[in-house]
């Protein structure tokens, strides 16, 4: 299970699922065209992906 945590206060979020299959989002990241990455979950079954959680101002990690 992706468990995505804020480094600043603690916070953290467990499992989020895909709304047209019910599966597990897996954690990934993405490199933008500058060379930076961005956090994201996505459907396994290729539904979509969204941008990783927030807290504090700043992105969540996850470890895996």
């Amino acid at each position: 299970m992706a468990a995505y945590q804020c480094e600043k206060c603690g916070m953290s979020i467990g499992t989020m699922t895909c709304g047209k299959c019910s599966r597990e989002l897996v954690h990934s990241s993405l490199t933008k065209p500058d060379g930076t990455t961005v956090h994201i979950s996505e459907c396994p079954d290729g539904h979509g992906k969204v941008k990783s959680p927030q807290c504090c101002g700043q992105d969540m990690t996850c470890s895996l």
